[in-house]
């Protein structure tokens, strides 16, 4: 292991350490959303940096976005001036807040200066708004003043400024969600599998140029994955065509705060600077509403089941339920672009149930859109969560007459210590290209499907 990858992992593992002592921070969800403020405060102060350098270069001034007394290097970590080629700045202790005095400064005076932001910001999808969203949903909850002085000298040893550092970053901060995602029931609700999410992104196969959402975003990892693809896929790009993914591609939108938080978090280590992240409920939006301007080419998502949503937010919808997932089902099919692509995970028995939301939005789908393929995902893929799912693969605009079936099986059971990986779904990705037959997948023409009980 390079010294870099094992400096940073062993820094977040110092800052869980500190935060498992302090009594404000009792689980994984809390770990998780107390490093996350910190970070976003530390990759800004190496943001600043950065365009202050840049405007220089140019011969401009930079105006820094946060006044100088609560900026990381005068409240988090003043530093003894460095001489000449000697050895980085270390922390000037004479000059940092500790103990009660920091707590006070962080609590009665940053998050409400920062929270303050959002009213001052021109739009939604500038950095100054996601700074005014973010310290205006979370709170501090680190008790010990003594606690978070230690977490801060830790936090400050890393660093954001080459592509390597923020790969690393991203890399130990998607370990925190799965975590996070593992240590409760509802971890699928934070964490979907990496391995499914890049073989649903390898099948949709998103284009430069084309916007791609996630109305019920989570930790953003649909989006990051897309994000990783289409640079792959796209080497060679322009200056124009980096801008549009930076600005232009990635949208989400998110009800929970804490999942707010983290999607803009890790879109920011993946390399997005000012992600287009909503932070509101996306069910409701009434689509009776919804315009041309509205609409994506792609939509992937992995929106939470079983929850209920007020009866107020389902009078949005032509078919109403209680069921969260199909009112998201409906909103993804009347939000995609005609010609528009999907590919969604849902519980399995949304193809077997034989109640009047089911039965009526299996005939909504099958008639606007072509289901042509369903991945069908065995028990043990969303590590925590007890439900077994399917993922629905479609296009918007023509109507479904035969559906694909492939029914994954990596021979194993899986588990916390014995996950899904890229390799159980290979064979997927290669024979969905032609759809063929094979021991775990044929095809099914919809002529022959009884509509009440479907599968």
């Amino acid at each position: 292991m390079s010294a870099l990858p094992y400096m940073f992992e062993q820094a977040f593992k110092n800052i869980d350490d500190v935060l498992w002592k302090d009594a404000g921070c009792t689980s994984e969800l809390d770990y998780t959303e107390q490093t996350s403020w910190l970070l976003f405060l530390k990759y800004l102060d190496a943001l600043e940096h950065d365009k202050a350098t840049e405007a220089a270069f140019d011969g401009k001034k930079y105006s820094p976005i946060l006044e100088a007394s609560y900026r990381w290097e005068a409240w988090a970590a003043p530093k003894i001036p460095s001489t000449g080629s000697g050895p980085a700045a270390k922390i000037d202790h004479n000059k940092t807040l500790t103990g009660d005095d920091l707590i006070a400064f962080v609590n009665g005076k940053l998050f409400p200066y920062l929270h303050g932001f959002k009213a001052k910001a021109t739009g939604p999808n500038t950095i100054e708004y996601k700074i005014g969203e973010i310290f205006g949903e979370l709170k501090n909850r680190i008790q010990s003043g003594y606690n978070l002085r230690e977490i801060i000298d830790h936090i400050d040893e890393l660093r954001f400024q080459t592509q390597t550092e923020k790969h690393e970053l991203s890399h130990l901060y998607e370990a925190k969600i799965k975590n996070m995602g593992n240590a409760g029931r509802n971890g699928g609700e934070y964490y979907t599998p990496r391995p499914l999410i890049r073989a649903i992104v390898a099948v949709t196969a998103p284009r430069l140029g084309e916007t791609i959402c996630d109305p019920a975003v989570g930790s953003a990892g649909f989006l990051c994955e897309s994000f990783d693809y289409l640079r792959a896929q796209n080497p060679k790009r322009t200056t124009a065509q980096d801008r549009t993914l930076q600005e232009r591609t990635f949208y989400g939108k998110e009800k929970k705060s804490l999942a707010y938080v983290i999607a803009i978090m890790n879109m920011i280590l993946h390399g997005i600077e000012a992600p287009n992240i909503i932070h509101t409920n996306t069910l409701a939006e009434n689509l009776a509403y919804v315009q041309e301007k509205d609409r994506f080419h792609i939509i992937l998502a992995n929106p939470p089941f079983g929850g209920k949503e007020r009866k107020e937010v389902q009078q949005n919808f032509p078919v109403r339920t209680g069921e969260t997932a199909f009112l998201f089902l409906q909103h993804f099919i009347k939000v995609l672009k005609a010609g528009g692509r999907a590919g969604i995970v849902i519980k399995n028995t949304f193809l077997t149930n034989n109640d009047n939301a089911s039965v009526s939005l299996r005939a909504q789908l099958l008639e606007e859109c072509n289901l042509h393929t369903i991945l069908d995902c065995p028990g043990g893929t969303f590590i925590g969560a007890g439900v077994k799912t399917v993922v629905l693969f479609f296009e918007k605009g023509t109507k479904t007459r035969q559906v694909w079936y492939y029914q994954l099986d990596p021979g194993r059971n899986m588990g916390k210590t014995n996950p899904l990986n890229d390799a159980d779904l290979a064979e997927f990705i290669a024979l969905q290209k032609t759809k063929a037959d094979s021991p775990k997948s044929w095809s099914v023409d919809v002529a022959t499907v009884d509509p009440k009980s479907w599968w």
